[in-house]
């Protein structure tokens, strides 16, 4: 697995008021989607694309257009569905399915709840949208279930990520052979006893939406 993690100014900038505990939800959801569509820029740069030609009014010329099938964003239920309108802003043409999976939160397993996305992905680039990378076992499964069904390249973008987390996405991965790249803007330090990322940002969900699970 590919790591990214993105440096750049206006995302710390934004990402530091997103950890900022008197952020309130209004805020936090504004932000978040800006924060995802500028790591969108950056998880999209090997989209696939086909030559075009169009007409200017002044001559031909040449360019490219996204190829069809046309990418397949999936937010994992429920934080990431505030990062589902950053996304969509800067590829409006992509398809999105959803998928619920939650943490269990005494065994740390992820675990399906719900699903909408084509019985068949072959030949589709996925891009999942996960707030969190903590103890990696929810996005390891969904990127399972992804490549279950066909899809033959796959792109994870989190907000904040944890080393525990990354090591377990690319352990449980390790027997997958289609390319997976995971786009974050920043690798925190570790996880605490509860499996929550330090310093982090606290519960994404919650912050969100102002409800606990």
């Amino acid at each position: 697995m590919r790591v990214h993690v993105v440096d750049h100014p206006l995302i710390s900038h934004k990402l530091t008021t997103l950890r900022d505990a008197d952020t309130d939800s209004p805020t936090f959801r504004r932000l978040t989607e800006e924060l995802v569509t500028l790591l969108a820029y950056e998880a999209t740069r090997d989209v696939r694309v086909e030559p075009v030609t169009v007409q200017t009014p002044v001559a031909p010329a040449e360019g490219v257009r996204l190829s069809v099938p046309r990418p397949l964003v999936v937010p994992i239920l429920r934080a990431g569905l505030g990062m589902l309108e950053g996304m969509t802003r800067l590829i409006p043409t992509a398809e999105v399915g959803f998928l619920g999976m939650a943490r269990n939160e005494e065994t740390l397993e992820a675990m399906t709840y719900a699903e909408r996305l084509p019985e068949d992905l072959s030949g589709r680039q996925c891009y999942v949208l996960d707030p969190m990378l903590a103890t990696g076992g929810t996005l390891a499964a969904a990127i399972r279930f992804l490549v279950d069904r066909g899809a033959d390249d796959i792109t994870a973008i989190c907000l904040l990520s944890a080393p525990e987390g990354v090591a377990r996405v690319e352990q449980d991965l390790a027997d997958v052979d289609v390319p997976v790249t995971m786009v974050t803007a920043a690798m925190d330090q570790k996880l605490n006893e509860k499996g929550y990322i330090v310093p982090g940002l606290g519960d994404a969900g919650d912050r969100l939406y102002g409800l606990a699970q």
